[in-house]
C-alpha cells in the first residue's frame, strides 16, 4: 500500500489538525466504551434495585456523555474535511504544475481526457480518504480494540464466543480486496476513456455532424458506457457477496451471545445489566466491522486513484532546466544550428545533420513537403522539444545551458492553428505580459490591425472569446495572436503565414500585421506564400529531414531543381488562384 502511505504524506502540513482531531477521536472512543458499562448500572441497580437516586445520576451522566460526543465528534468531522480539502487542493495544484511543466513528447501520447479525469476526479477520491476515510478506519480499529478488551474483562467466555469470528472476517476481507483492485483500477481507465472520448466529440462536433456520424459516435459512447456498468456490477457483486457475509458471521456471535449469557443470567452466574451492557459492546462491535469492512473497499478504490495520479507526478520531462542553468540576457536574434539532429521518441531521426547560420533581423523561409522537418525545426528553438545531437545557439548562448522560461520569453509564435484561452479578448492580447497597461495592449492591437474590430464589439476588450475562440473569425483570431506577439516584443519569432482560410481583405491585413511584426526581428516563417519566398534572406528547402538547398530565391530558382519543382507545384499555383480571386 505504498501508494496510500504517500497520499498520507501529503496531511503532513496539516498536522495540528490532524493531531486535534485524533484526540477528538480518542475521547469519543473513550465515552462510547463507558456508554455500556452506564447502561448496566442503570438496569442493576437503578431499575433493579429500585434505586432512584442512582438512575437518575447515571442518566445524567449519560446525557453529559451523549452531549461530549457530539461536540467531538463536530470537532472531529470539521478538523477531518479541513485536512482532506487542504490535501486535495495542494494535490489538485501539484498535479496542474506538473502537467505544465512535462514535455511536448509527453502531451504527445497522453490523452486529454484521461488527463483530466485524474487531475479530477481521482484526486477527488483521494480527498474523501483522507478525510473521514483514514480517521474513520483507524476509529473503527481502535474501538474494535477497545471493546475487545473490555469484553474480555468482563466475561471471558463470552468475549472468545464474539471474537472467534474475527479471524475469519479478516481472511475474507483480505481475499475480497485482492480480487476487487484490479477491478476498481480498470472501471477508472474506462472512465477515463469515456471522458476522453465526450472531449473529443464535444471539440469536433461539426466533424461529427457534417459526416453525420452521430449514430456511429453514440455508438462509440454506448459501448464505453457499457464496459463501465459491467465492471462496476462486477465489482457490486463481489461487495454484494462479501458484506452481509461478514455481518452474517458478526451476527451470528451476537445470538450465540444471548443464548450462553442467558443462561448464565438463569443460573445467577451473571447480572441482567451485564449482560445488556454485554450485548450493547457486541452489537458496537459490529458496527466498526462493518464500517472498516467499507471503508477498506474504499481504501482499495483510493488506491487506485492514487496509482493513477502518482503516475503523472512521477512523469520525468525531456526538457527541464540544466543544473546550473543561467537566465539569458537580451539578445539580438543571431540564431546558429550546428549539426542538429532529431528523432521523436523510440522514433527514426526526423531532422539530420542541420547547420545554417541566421544574422539578427533577418527572415528564414523554410520550404518543403509536408513531414520533411519544417515544423520540427521551429520546434526546436523554444525548446518544445530537445536535440538527440548538436546544439542550437543564440547570440551564443546554447539553448540547453540557459531557463527555459528567459530563453521562451524572447520568442513570439504566431501559427496557422491560433490557439486562444476562453478569456477576454484583453486577457489574450496580454497572456505573454500580464502587467501590460491598457495602453501597451490597446497599441499592440493597433499595430496589428485589431483594434478597430475589437471596438466594434459588445464590451470591447473585455469581450469574452469563447472557449478555444470560437466566438472570433479566424482572421480575427490570428490577428489577436499578431498583438499578443507583438506585446512580448520577442527578438525571434516563429510563423507559420498560411492565410488561405480567409477571405482577401482579411489576408491583406494580417499580411500588412505580420510585416510590422517582423521589423528588426529574426523570423523563421514556414513557407506557403510566393511573396515570403521572395522576401526571405535565407530560404531553406527541407526533404527528409535534410537541407537539400539554401540561398535566396533568384538563386534557387536558377540552380535548384528540388527548389524550382516545389516553387512551380506548391507556390505558383498559390499565386494564380490570388489573380484570380482579385479578378473576379
Amino acid at each position: 500500500m505504498k501508494a496510500l502511505v504517500r497520499v498520507m504524506g501529503y496531511m503532513r502540513p496539516f498536522w495540528r489538525s490532524v493531531v486535534v482531531a485524533y484526540i477528538c477521536l480518542g475521547l469519543t472512543t473513550v465515552a462510547r466504551l463507558v456508554t455500556p458499562q452506564l447502561i448496566g448500572r442503570i438496569v442493576d441497580v437503578g431499575i433493579t434495585q429500585n434505586r432512584a437516586d442512582i438512575l437518575l445520576q447515571s442518566v445524567l451522566y449519560l446525557l453529559g456523555i451523549t452531549a461530549a460526543q457530539g461536540i467531538l465528534s463536530f470537532g472531529q468531522v470539521y478538523l477531518t474535511e479541513r485536512v482532506a480539502q487542504g490535501v486535495a487542493y495542494n494535490m489538485r495544484n501539484e498535479v496542474y504544475n506538473k502537467l505544465q511543466s512535462l514535455s511536448f513528447s509527453y502531451h504527445d501520447h497522453a490523452q486529454g481526457g484521461q488527463l483530466l479525469a485524474r487531475a479530477t476526479s481521482d484526486v477527488e477520491r483521494l480527498q474523501r480518504i483522507t478525510g473521514r476515510g483514514i480517521i474513520g478506519l483507524v476509529e473503527g480499529i481502535v474501538l474494535l480494540i477497545g471493546t475487545a478488551i473490555v469484553l474480555v474483562r468482563m466475561n471471558l467466555l463470552l468475549a472468545i464466543i464474539s471474537l472467534a469470528v474475527m479471524p475469519i472476517i479478516i481472511i475474507i476481507m483480505r481475499s475480497y480486496l485482492i480480487k476487487v483492485h484490479p477491478i476498481w483500477k480498470l472501471r477508472q481507465d474506462q472512465t477515463a476513456i469515456m471522458t476522453t472520448r465526450v472531449e473529443q466529440n464535444l471539440r469536433g462536433v461539426s466533424v461529427v455532424r457534417g459526416f453525420a456520424q452521430e449514430p456511429t459516435e453514440i455508438a462509440r459512447f454506448d459501448q464505453d458506457n457499457n464496459n463501465i456498468y459491467e465492471t462496476s456490477m462486477r465489482a457490486a457483486k463481489a461487495s454484494a457477496f462479501t458484506m452481509p457475509l461478514i455481518i452474517f458471521l458478526a451476527m451470528i456471535s451476537t445470538v450465540v451471545i444471548l443464548w450462553v449469557g442467558g443462561d448464565q443470567v438463569i443460573k445467577q452466574q451473571l447480572t441482567i445489566g451485564a449482560l445488556v451492557a454485554f450485548n450493547s459492546y457486541v452489537l458496537q462491535l459490529v458496527n466498526p466491522v462493518r464500517r472498516i469492512g467499507l471503508l477498506l473497499t474504499n481504501l482499495g478504490e483510493s488506491r487506485a486513484s492514487a496509482e493513477r495520479v502518482f503516475e503523472i507526478l512521477d512523469s520525468r520531462s525531456e526538457v527541464e532546466n540544466q543544473p546550473g542553468a543561467a537566465e539569458l540576457p537580451r539578445i539580438s536574434g543571431r540564431v546558429d544550428f550546428d549539426n542538429v539532429s532529431f528523432c521523436y521518441l523510440g522514433g527514426k531521426n526526423v531532422l539530420s545533420n542541420i547547420t545554417f547560420h541566421v544574422e539578427s533581423g533577418q527572415v528564414i523561409a523554410l520550404l518543403g513537403p509536408t513531414g520533411s522537418g519544417k515544423s520540427t525545426i521551429i520546434n526546436l528553438i523554444p525548446r518544445f522539444y530537445d536535440v538527440t545531437g548538436g546544439a542550437i545557439t543564440l547570440d551564443g548562448y546554447n539553448i540547453r545551458d540557459v531557463t527555459i522560461e528567459s530563453l521562451r520569453n524572447q520568442i513570439g509564435i504566431v501559427l496557422q492553428e491560433t490557439r486562444l484561452f476562453g478569456n477576454t479578448i484583453r486577457e489574450n492580447i496580454a497572456f505573454g505580459r500580464p502587467e501590460s497597461t491598457d495602453a501597451e495592449v490597446i497599441a499592440a492591437a493597433k499595430a496589428a490591425a485589431a483594434h478597430d474590430f475589437i471596438q466594434g464589439m459588445p464590451d470591447g476588450y473585455q469581450t469574452l472569446v469563447g472557449e478555444r475562440g470560437e466566438m472570433l473569425s479566424g482572421g480575427q483570431r490570428q490577428r489577436i495572436a499578431i498583438a499578443r506577439a507583438l506585446l512580448l516584443d520577442p527578438r525571434i519569432l516563429l510563423l507559420d503565414d498560411a492565410t488561405s482560410s480567409v477571405d482577401t481583405d482579411t489576408e491583406q491585413l494580417i499580411q500588412a500585421a505580420l510585416k510590422r511584426l517582423m521589423v528588426g526581428r529574426t523570423s523563421f516563417v514556414i513557407a506557403q506564400r510566393v511573396s515570403t519566398v521572395r522576401q526571405a534572406d535565407l530560404i531553406l528547402v527541407i526533404d527528409h529531414g535534410q537541407i537539400v538547398a539554401r540561398g535566396k530565391h533568384k538563386e534557387l530558382i536558377k540552380q535548384s531543381g528540388v527548389y524550382a519543382d516545389i516553387y512551380y507545384r506548391q507556390l505558383q499555383p498559390e499565386r494564380a488562384s490570388i489573380m484570380d480571386r482579385s479578378n473576379a
